[in-house]
């Protein structure tokens, strides 16, 4: 033979050894060459160690606290939220309350110095309710005068007392007394001077007369 037929024969013969290794018996003894073989060529992968595989497990166990413990915690954070929550909802109504006593104080200084200018300027009232009872409210007097009444009764002035009104004693100050048929009840029968409120506040009372039923 050539050594080229030696060489073609060795690389025949190598073949078919590898085709035998792959379709070997399981039971024939090349088995374990052929497994312990495949085994080698195959990557080995890394492997931990017993004691960073121990670490690895109980990292875990030591971040997660106890569940007793995250219970007793979130319940002291709701007492507190409740403690916190009730505070605010006082301290919300101590504000509402004092803003309530601040609006009425106000309102109610607005009003005792409105009533004490009022108060004021009722002789001047006085005088043209005169004025204008014996025909004197003419020309630009009269004008004044209407004036100063509307700017009265924008402040909330109210004037009452009128003839034939019933007697109130609220209301009224009786400065004489009658007697007539003509009335069932107590009643005014003449206005000397009117009385004025402001608002539910009384400025001063109507002096008047007052007669009785016979």
């Amino acid at each position: 033979m050539s050594r080229a037929d030696d060489e073609n024969d060795g690389q025949a013969t190598e073949r078919v050894v590898i085709r035998d290794r792959r379709k070997i018996d399981v039971k024939s003894e090349d088995t374990t060459v052929t497994k312990e073989s495949e085994e080698a060529t195959q990557p080995s992968e890394p492997k931990e160690s017993k004691g960073g595989a121990h670490r690895a497990a109980e990292e875990p166990e030591d971040e997660v606290a106890p569940a007793p413990a995250l219970g007793a915690e979130l319940e002291a954070l709701r007492s507190e939220l409740e403690d916190r929550t009730r505070d605010l909802q006082r301290v919300t109504a101590e504000y509402a309350n004092y803003r309530k006593r601040v609006d009425r104080d106000r309102s109610a200084a607005a009003e005792q110095t409105t009533g004490a200018v009022l108060t004021a300027l009722l002789p001047v009232l006085d005088d043209i309710d005169r004025a204008r009872e014996h025909g004197d409210l003419v020309g630009p007097f009269a004008t004044v005068a209407e004036s100063l009444s509307a700017a009265a009764s924008k402040f909330g002035l109210v004037a009452f007392g009128e003839k034939g009104d019933p007697f109130d004693p609220t209301r009224h100050e009786a400065v004489a007394h009658l007697t007539s048929a003509d009335v069932t009840e107590t009643t005014c029968v003449e206005v000397m001077r009117r009385g004025y409120q402001l608002g539910e506040r009384l400025l001063r009372p109507a002096m008047v007369a007052v007669a009785d039923p016979e």
